[in-house]
């Protein structure tokens, strides 16, 4: 006898529901290097949990309970109110935010490449590969995703540093203290843009090579983003930079920017030169 339905009782835990979704993906010989949602969606049919009532993600994933929409508000927008609220004149976010985005975007270019590699007709035995790549491409891209929300919530806290009592000495020392603290928050977090945009041009590059020539174009595409991404994330790094006291942490920081900055510029010209050889 089939099973054609089934039931969960309570909450379960979102791993769960993804190696689930991993799980029914490779039965299949399919690229797991999808969305989170999607893995969810497929776990949920291949269960049959939605057969017998509606199963709802947001009230039955643990995780999801917990977490609230406030948590990921840029995110959570559609993209036209997150142009819009871009432009209004509110000044985040702003160009931090931005940059985490475009590099979202360039790398989801690769997955996307990565996926209709592992689906091509005639490639049966190299499916796998490529969805291992895709996976990778997952995981930079949802960090990038957290990052547009912490860089305009690390703009936010230094304007809320900045608001700080000074009246007394005590004061005036502890917002001393907790503006340095914010502005170095609010050069991690670009940096850390910075550092996943360059991993992922090692797939870029890998999609411009191998991947799906029918699609190379995209890769291209990607690699344009990431390099933006990764140069406009420095800006950031910059400008919040010149307010830190810690000369030798801004120092170094800068240093390493300027040095991720040439390796991204080499990655997109290499990525280029195949492309614009390839259509």
């Amino acid at each position: 006898m089939r099973v054609t339905g089934s039931e969960l009782v309570g909450l379960v835990p979102l791993e769960v529901m993804l190696t689930t979704g991993r799980f029914f993906l490779e039965q299949q010989q399919r690229s797991v290097g999808v969305s989170e949602s999607e893995l969810i969606k497929i776990a949920i049919k291949s269960l049959g949990l939605d057969e017998l009532g509606e199963f709802d993600p947001q009230k039955k994933i643990i995780e999801y309970q917990l977490k609230s929409l406030a948590d990921a508000p840029l995110v959570g927008s559609t993209l036209g109110e997150f142009a819009d609220e871009t432009a209004s004149e509110s000044p985040a976010p702003g160009g931090g935010s931005i940059a985490a985005y475009v590099g979202a975007l360039g790398v989801s270019l690769a997955v996307m490449v990565a996926n209709l590699s592992s689906h091509k007709r005639g490639w049966d035995n190299r499916w796998q590969t490529f969805s291992e790549a895709a996976a990778k491409g997952q995981k930079i891209k949802d960090r990038l995703l957290q990052l547009v929300d912490e860089d305009t919530a690390a703009f936010n806290g230094i304007m809320e540093a900045f608001r700080l009592p000074k009246s007394s000495k005590p004061e005036k020392e502890a917002r001393t203290a907790a503006i340095e603290a914010a502005t170095r928050n609010a050069i991690e977090i670009p940096y850390a843009v910075m550092e996943e945009c360059l991993s992922s041009f090692e797939l870029i590059l890998d999609m411009a090579k191998n991947g799906n020539p029918n699609s190379i174009s995209d890769a291209g595409v990607g690699a344009l983003c990431a390099r933006t991404a990764i140069h406009g994330a420095y800006l950031n790094v910059k400008i919040n930079v010149s307010g830190l006291k810690d000369k030798a942490y801004a120092k170094k920081v800068v240093k390493n920017g300027l040095a991720i900055i040439k390796k991204a510029d080499r990655f997109e010209k290499e990525v280029l030169k195949i492309v614009y050889k390839g259509i």
